[in-house]
This record gives C-alpha cells, structure tokens and sequence, in this order.
C-alpha cells in the first residue's frame, strides 16, 4: 500500500478590504456606557455581560481603547457625583450608614465594571500605563466623594465625635465605624492615616491631657492606675473592633505618653498613696499595676527604681543605725532578713523578678549593712543564737533556708574577715559546749562559706571539727589506761586538745584550780606527752565547763553545770561559808574581768544564786562579801548557770578584736602585691591600688592608706624598688 502523499496548506490574505463602520466606536461605546449607567442604577440583572465584554474587547481590538477608557472615567465620575450629593443630604446619624451603603454599592458596579473591562485592564491599560479599573474606581470615590468639600470634614467630625462618645461611655454603632474606616483603608494608607488617624491621634492626646489632670487632682495613686489601665484596653479594645491594627501602638504611645509619662514624677511620689506607700504596705497588685505601666515608658521603670533605692536605703540606714535596736543582735538581724524578704516577696510577685530591682536591693542592702561596723559580728550572734538553740528540731529544710539567708546577708558584708572572726570564736563556744542543734547544720555552713570564699576562708574552721574528732579518740584512749577517773567518787576528766592557730584561744587565760583538778590534768598531760612527742599542752581554762554535785540546806541535792572559772570559786566554799572578793581573786588567781562576770552569774541572777553577795546590788565592786546561800532550791535537779556576759562585744574586746583583724590583713595585702609585681613587673602606684582592691574585696575592703604602708614595708625590705626615671612608678626585685 502506498503511503499518502502529503499536502501542503496555504493561508491567504483577504482580496477585499473589509469596509469598518464610520459609527462603530459611537455604537460600541454607547452600548457600554448604557450598561455602565444600568449596573450604577441597580439594573444589570438584564444585562448579557459575554457580549458587553466582547464588545470591550473590540473597541480595545480596533484601537479605541483610549475612548473607552476616557469614557469609563467620564461615566463613573459623572455617577459618583450624583452619590455624593445623596450622602450629603443625609442628616444626622444617617449621614454613615449612607456613606457605607453607597460604598458598598459602589463596590459591587465596580467589580461588575471591571469584568466587563476585563480585557482593557490586561492590554491597553499596562501598555499605556493607566490606573487599573478598580483602582480607578476607588481613586474617584476618594476624590468625589471622601474628599468633597461638603463631606470631608462632616466625615472627620462624626467618626471623632462617635470615638468621644464612647470614651465618655456611651454605646456607639461599632460596627458602622468598622465599615468607614475599613473604607478609608482600602482608599489607601495614607487616605486613613491623613483623613482620620492624624486627627483621632491628636484629639485623643487633647483628651487624656485634660483628663489625666483632672483625675491626679481627685484620685489616689492606686486608684489613678487603675483608671490609667482602663483607658489602654479601652484603646487596645477599640483598635481592635474598629479600627486598622497599625494603629494600635500609635494610640497607645499616646495614652502612655499624656496619662503615665507626663505625670510619673507626680504619681509615685504622691503623699499617702505612691510607690513609697505601696511598698510600706505590702500593695502588691498595685505595684504591679505601676510596673506593668510605667515599663511602658522609657524613663519609667528607672523613676521606680530610683525612689525605692532612695527609700531602700534610708530605711535601712535606720534600722542599722537605730541605738535601741542594737541592743538585741538577733533582732537586728532578723529584721535585716524581714526586710530582705518582704522586698524579695514584692520583686518576684509585682515586678516579674527584674533584675533591674534585684540589683537596687542588692546594692541597697550592701550599702546599708556596712553603715554599721558591728553587721559582721551581728550576723555571727544570729548564727550562733539558731545554731544554740534556735533550729532546735526544725526540718533539714528549715534548717537550709535559714543558712542560706545567713549567706545573703554575708555576701552583703565588705568586712568578711572581720564575721570569721567573730564566726571562730562562737563556733568554738558551740564546739566546745557541746551545743551545737546539729553539726550537719554547722558543717552545711562551712561548705557554703567555702564555696563563697574559697579553701583558705573555712580551713581553720574545718580543722576545729577534725581537732573534736581526734580529741575523742584521745580520751578514749585516755580512759583506757584507767586513769580517767579517781574511783567512783572522784572527778572525771574530759580534754578537747586544740591547735593552736585553729582556735580561738587566749595567751593570758589562767586560774588556780582545785587540788584534786590539778592531779587529773596532770595525769592527762603525761599521757598525751608520751604518745605525743615535740608538743607543748596550755590549758585555756576560760574555755572548760564543770559538772559539780552540790549539797544545799536540808539536804537539797542539785547538779551544777558551771564554767571552769565558777567550778574554782564554788570549790573554796567547801572550807569557808563567807568569803569576800579579794580573798576569790587571791585564791584563784582569774583575770578581774572574769571573775566579776563569774560572780555576777552565781549571786545576782535570780533562780540561779547559789551564792549570796553582801550588799545585794547587780555590780560585782572589790568590797564585796560572798556567802554560800544554803536556802537555795530549784525545781529542777540539774541548773546551768551561764556566765553573765553581753552578747556584743565590750569596747575594749572591740577595740583588740578591730586590732587583730588589721593585724591579720597585713600580710594577705602584702602577698596581693607581691602577686600583682611579679605578674606585671613594672606598675604606678594607683593601678597597684587599684589591682590589690580589687583582689581583696572578696574578703574586705582594703584601706588605700594601708596599701601605702605595706607597699612602703615591702620597698623596705627589698621586694620592691622606686623606679629611678619615675618615682611614682614601683619595680620587683626577683
């Protein structure tokens, strides 16, 4: 079978001249524009629009697409006149709901319009760089209708007026005013802004100014921010139903601006009710009120800030500073922690836990707690007061959080060596005493004091637990040999043996104890001399305590726990009933300052008198007679009389503590600069300054004055040297 032979097909060009109607662009557009006046009148339900968009199509296919254009803008205009002169006849509230009723109509002709066009927008209208219909359509609606001189104005007045209203409580169409100001958005951004935001900002700045100055002149503070943050969410809320969203930060800028920022100073120092009443009284809700505010403006928070540090601090000057409050260490730090919490509870609830506020308590604190240069030896008296007895069966909890808020306080403290040695001498009474709550208690300290303060800060506190320890084993040992006891009705011996440089101890401590006493330290001494070789034993008998059986009149038996020094003075009164003060001293040979403390306990505290001093006065004076008191009873069988001493410090123990400290400071200021030369060598003196604060401010605040001295001592003895080209800079000598 062959194949098909293939054929070839030509297209030819009409041979006639197809003849185009002189009338027909008439024709076209006349059609077109009937329809375009029977979709504005409401009558495009009989209208074909395939063949009014034929139609378009032509006029644009035969190069009258600038006819038709010109005649959609000439027809739409004409209609857009005759609009606005309806809304503008519209009286009263009816002047939007024709507004947004001819608005919607409009939009409807126009899409019914541009679909008709739909052809000229693709072709004509992108070749020839005119405005597309709908857009066209919305551009005339602006200028013929938003922007008629008979409307632009009543427009602005009315949604103004509408806003005030509702501002002043009444109940307004919302969702009218959502359809006007959606309309002027659609006419373009700046149509809304330049039409209606512009002027909604500024009336709204007119009335919170007026309103914020009456309600500072009638309202409370708390009541003035209660109000303050009902108008922004009345303003966020009004944004949201109906108005464009990008309004919102503008509005609310404006509220902050006229009714929190121009009157912050006003409010949080208003009398009776501001931010230093809030605080006084615990006002959380309130508070928190101001801060979610004032956060709202730039300066606000720093305003905050600024007055409750100023409060802050001169509460707390007078607290620490208060004579009466001094008297009772304890209390005084307690309130200290009082405050400390009452702030903290008002940061973390009213503040969200700023740190902006953390740190102007923390700075508050730090300044006021070293106004006084007893805190560190106060701060030990509450430790040791809870450690004695005031922890005494509380919670391992409890017990943590008391630590830890004894640990704030010590972080607070520009003297940390001055609180270790308060802190050694108390721990060493506790240790001692045997008086501790709980040696997990005292040791959960020392690690936090390490972990604050570093190895060298807690271990000769460290080695006066390991010296208790190795004590036990001692007297174990001790009494093994059989010498720990002097038969059934003899005394008993237990030695606590202490390193020197670990503890607490004094050089002058002395006294002349009872014979059979004297013949068990002895004994003690031999055994630990023979098993310990190359060491020295001192007794520090201001340190021991003493359990005596004592007979009273009529027999009455009682159990006497007593200081060392008391046990002494008690023993001469089993060969004399009457003795007089001269005659203890002579005999015991205490220090005076002991033994009148000593007296005082056992004749002048009541219930504890096992003594009688003739004349009966609460001082102990040289002329003083003492006479065992046989009528004295208790209900109890054994009585601790504890040695009548101030918990604070005397001036003089003061003054040798404050001398010991400085004394102890000495050789860490100097090893600081020696650390700091042998790093850099060659430095000025104000960088060597500088650099050594800066290295001992962990542990106190070293005086520049002293710095010098040290630095004077060191060029003295040839660590360091004068530069000779510059007498102000400091050389190390290798």
């Amino acid at each position: 079978m062959n194949p098909a032979k293939k054929k070839n097909f030509k297209i030819e060009p009409f041979k006639h001249k197809v003849e185009m109607d002189p009338k027909y662009a008439e024709k076209t557009w006349k059609i077109l524009e009937d329809a375009i006046h029977e979709i504005y009148n409401h009558n495009a339900s009989g209208l074909s629009f395939e063949e009014l968009y034929r139609n378009a199509y032509n006029m644009v296919l035969h190069k009258y697409g600038e006819k038709l254009y010109s005649g959609v803008v000439q027809t739409m205009t004409q209609h857009l006149r005759e609009i606005a002169k309806i809304i503008e006849g519209a009286q009263g509230g009816l002047f939007l709901e024709e507004l947004d009723v001819k608005w919607r109509e409009h939009n409807k002709s126009l899409q019914m319009i541009r679909d008709i066009l739909m052809y000229m927008d693709r072709t004509f209208v992108n070749n020839f760089n005119k405005t597309p219909v709908h857009e066209l359509g919305l551009n005339l609606w602006r200028d013929h209708i938003v922007r008629s001189p008979q409307i632009r104005d009543r427009l602005l007045n009315t949604l103004l007026d509408l806003v005030r209203r509702e501002r002043t409580g009444e109940v307004i169409n919302r969702g009218l005013m959502r359809n006007i100001t959606k309309m002027l958005v659609e006419l373009g951004t700046n149509v809304y802004q330049e039409d209606f935001e512009r002027p909604f900002l500024d009336a709204a700045s007119d009335f919170y100014r007026l309103e914020s100055q009456q309600l500072i002149e009638t309202s409370d503070c708390p009541d003035y921010l209660r109000k303050a943050e009902k108008r922004l969410n009345e303003e966020i809320e009004r944004v949201a139903h109906y108005l464009d969203s990008k309004s919102e930060p503008k509005i609310t800028q404006v509220v902050e601006r006229e009714v929190i920022g121009n009157r912050m100073r006003l409010l949080v120092e208003m009398e009776n009710s501001g931010l230093i009443s809030m605080l006084i009284d615990d006002k959380y809700d309130d508070l928190g009120r101001m801060y979610n505010l004032f956060r709202r403006i730039s300066t606000g928070l720093q305003t905050m800030r600024e007055l409750m540090t100023a409060h802050l601090r001169e509460t707390g000057r007078q607290l620490v500073m208060d004579p009466e409050r001094l008297k009772d260490p304890v209390e005084f730090v307690q309130r200290l922690l009082d405050e400390k919490d009452k702030y903290d509870r008002i940061i973390q609830q009213s503040f969200h836990n700023d740190k902006m506020f953390q740190n102007a308590l923390n700075s508050s604190f730090e300044y006021f707690i070293n106004l006084n240069i007893r805190s560190p030896e106060f701060i030990s008296l509450f430790v040791d007061d809870k450690l004695r007895k005031g922890l005494k069966g509380a919670s391992e909890e409890d017990v943590e959080l008391v630590l830890d808020k004894v640990m704030m306080l010590f972080r607070y403290l520009q003297e940390k060596d001055v609180f270790e040695k308060y802190y050694k001498q108390h721990l060493a009474k506790r240790l001692l005493s045997g008086r501790t709550v709980s040696d997990d208690a005292e040791r959960s300290l020392i690690v936090k004091l390490k972990t604050e303060c570093g190895y060298q800060f807690t271990s000769k506190l460290e080695g006066m637990f390991t010296d208790m320890k190795t004590s036990r084993d001692t007297m174990q040992g001790f009494n093994a040999t059989g010498a720990g006891a002097e038969g059934n009705e003899g005394p008993t011996l237990t030695v606590q043996v202490l390193t020197t440089g670990s503890w607490p101890t004094q050089s002058g401590a002395r006294c002349n104890m009872p014979t059979e006493i004297l013949a068990m330290c002895d004994k003690f001494k031999m055994y630990y001399l023979s098993t310990h070789t190359g060491r020295r034993l001192t007794w520090q008998t201001n340190m021991g305590t003493a359990d005596l059986k004592a007979t009273f009149g009529d027999g009455n038996k009682h159990e006497l726990n007593v200081s060392t020094y008391q046990m002494c003075i008690l023993c001469l009164f089993n060969q004399a009933d009457r003795l007089s003060y001269r005659e203890i001293e002579q005999a015991t040979d205490i220090p005076a300052p002991d033994l009148k403390r000593s007296l005082q306990s056992l004749a002048c505290v009541k219930g504890k008198n096992v003594l009688r001093k003739e004349p009966m006065s609460k001082d102990i004076s040289e002329d003083d007679t003492f006479v065992f008191n046989d009528k004295f009873s208790s209900k109890f069988y054994k009585v601790k009389i504890s040695t009548v001493v101030a918990q604070k410090e005397s001036e003089p123990e003061k003054q040798e503590t404050r001398q010991k400290v400085e004394e102890d400071r000495k050789p860490q200021i100097e090893a600081a600069i020696v650390r700091i030369m042998k790093s850099r060598r060659l430095l000025d003196h104000n960088n060597i300054i500088s650099e050594v604060t800066k290295q001992l401010q962990a542990r106190f605040m070293p005086n520049p004055a002293v710095i010098k001295k040290r630095i004077e001592s060191l060029i003295e003895r040839e660590f360091l040297e004068r530069d000779r080209m510059d007498r102000k800079l400091y050389r190390y000598l290798a």
